[in-house]
């Protein structure tokens, strides 16, 4: 039997309570409720726990289980719950750019979703840690720039691929590039292995949780770094200094809960 997402327990979870027909402004309106509240996350990597693809764990996981994920998850997720709503949604493959130098290619290593609304294109991404759009962003390669609630973005072509950009500040930054292929299983299934098991996967050796907040906040916990960073790109931070404050600012500003003595990093 194939798997059905339950949609109220999705909803409950996202504190979602708006219509659920297939159209742009329920698609926005899902973006940044999901990633206001489920949080992107490596967590499992770092205590050595396999990372399942299997849409039912996913939903344990993420809805049940009131934890966060990569974009194999996130996204693997919401391909589920759209296309049970109605939408037409499939997963496209992409290269993360950001803070990595242009002549640099980076493994294919993240999924996304191509949203069909009105025979028009849209690009879907709950799954790009501390900078999932938080709205639908048309897929229009002329660099038109698209604001969303917490920032703006654009997608340029550089030759044979296309730039999803976001504006930080005053700068244009390359988030990751894409060529519209299409992402099946059994490419995210390896992906997923390297993202969660290779060595030299930046994932394994970096803790990285992340969410949006109301008015255009974002939060991002980096190794034992806790930050926030408003709509116009200042930010704040604060060094964690113990395993203990690690756990409280986890459950504090991310809603992720673990045991005293939980730890993810010798560092930390």
């Amino acid at each position: 039997m194939s798997f059905q997402p339950d949609l109220d327990a999705y909803f409950a979870r996202i504190g979602y309570t708006g219509p659920r027909d297939p159209t742009l402004n329920v698609l926005n309106a899902i973006a940044v409720a999901h990633i206001q509240s489920i949080p992107f996350e490596n967590l499992d990597v770092l205590l050595q726990r396999p990372i399942s693809l299997d849409p039912a764990d996913i939903f344990r996981k993420l809805v049940h289980n009131r934890r966060g994920g990569y974009c194999f998850e996130q996204n693997g997720l919401l391909l589920e719950l759209l296309r049970t709503m109605g939408f037409r949604a499939s997963p496209l493959s992409a290269r993360v750019r950001w803070n990595r130098p242009s002549d640099v290619t980076p493994a294919r290593t993240h999924v996304f979703l191509r949203v069909e609304i009105d025979g028009e294109s849209w690009l879907m991404d709950v799954g790009v840690g501390g900078l999932s759009p938080t709205a639908a962003i048309r897929l229009d390669e002329s660099g038109r720039v698209q604001a969303t609630p917490h920032d703006r973005r654009r997608i340029v072509r550089d030759g044979g691929l296309l730039l999803h950009q976001v504006r930080i500040g005053e700068q244009w930054s390359d988030l990751y590039e894409f060529t519209m292929e299409e992402m099946p299983l059994i490419d995210r299934e390896v992906a997923n292995w390297y993202t969660s098991a290779h060595a030299q996967s930046y994932f394994r050796s970096n803790l990285l949780v992340a969410r949006a907040a109301p008015e255009g906040v974002r939060l991002t916990l980096l190794n034992d770094e806790f930050s926030s960073r408003g709509s116009d790109g200042r930010s704040a931070s604060q060094k964690l200094t113990s395993s203990e404050e690690l756990l409280e600012v986890l459950a504090e500003h991310f809603g992720l809960h673990f045991p005293a003595g939980t730890c993810f990093r010798p560092s930390v």
